[in-house]
C-alpha cells in the first residue's frame, strides 16, 4: 500500500486526486493539506510514502522549499511536485531540493498514477524532454548576484529607468550604471530586456 500526502492551495484539486487514487487499491490517501508548512508538520507525524505536492502554494513556503525542508527528515517520504509549470529554474529548484519527479497537471491519469508508484519506489520521474531540461540547467554556470545588484534588477524588470531606480534604491545614477554593468557582465546580456529574460532563466527574478 503507498501511503500518499496531498499538497495543494487548491481544494478542487485535492479532490479530484483523492477520487482518482480511490479507484486503485495499492495507493491511499493518508491526508491532504494546501500549504508547504502543513505538510512538513504532516509528515512529522504520519508515515507517508510519497508526497504528491504543487509547486505554488500561495503564501509562505513554495514546492521547492517544501521539498527541501521534508527531505531533510529522517527517513523522508519521496517527493513528487504536480504542477502547471514547466519553468526551467524551478524544476532545477526542486530536482536540487531533493524531488524525485515533476510532472504537468495536463498529463493523463494514467501517468500520474504510474509515476506515483515509479516514485515511491525511488526512481525519479521525468518527461524526457524535462530530463535533457535539467541536465542543460545543471550544466549552466550559476548567476550570483550580489544584494545591491538584486535590487537593481528587480527596479530594471519593473520598467523603471536609471533615474527612478536611484530614486528608489537612494543612491546616484552613477551608481546604478556600474550595477548595470556588472549585471548584464553577469547574465552575459546586451539589452535590458535581454537582462530581464537571462535572470528569468537563472530563477533570479
Amino acid at each position: 500500500m503507498i501511503k500518499i500526502l496531498l499538497v495543494d492551495d487548491h481544494p478542487i484539486v485535492r479532490t479530484g486526486l483523492r477520487a482518482l487514487f480511490d479507484n486503485y487499491a495499492d495507493i491511499h490517501v493518508v491526508g491532504e493539506v494546501s500549504t508547504g508548512e502543513q505538510a512538513v508538520g504532516f509528515v512529522k507525524d504520519t508515515a507517508v510514502d510519497v508526497v504528491l505536492c504543487d509547486l505554488r502554494l500561495g503564501a509562505g513556503m513554495n514546492g521547492a522549499q517544501t521539498t527541501a525542508a521534508i527531505r531533510k527528515r529522517p527517513k523522508a517520504p519521496q517527493v513528487l511536485i504536480l504542477t502547471t509549470f514547466d519553468k526551467d529554474s524551478e524544476i532545477l529548484a526542486c530536482i536540487e531540493a531533493g524531488a524525485c519527479g515533476y510532472l504537468l497537471k495536463d498529463v493523463s491519469a494514467q501517468t500520474i498514477v504510474e509515476s506515483l508508484r515509479q516514485a515511491a519506489a525511488g526512481h525519479m520521474v521525468l518527461a524526457p524532454e524535462m530530463t535533457l531540461r535539467v541536465v542543460e540547467g545543471m550544466r549552466r554556470p550559476k548567476v550570483e548576484l550580489t544584494a545591491r545588484e538584486r535590487d537593481v534588477l528587480l527596479q530594471l524588470a519593473t520598467g523603471a529607468g536609471n533615474k527612478q531606480i536611484a530614486k528608489a534604491l537612494f543612491v546616484s545614477e552613477a551608481t546604478v550604471k556600474t550595477h548595470l554593468v556588472h549585471i548584464f557582465d553577469k547574465l552575459q546580456a546586451t539589452t535590458r530586456t535581454d537582462a530581464i529574460n537571462k535572470a528569468k532563466d537563472h530563477g533570479l527574478l
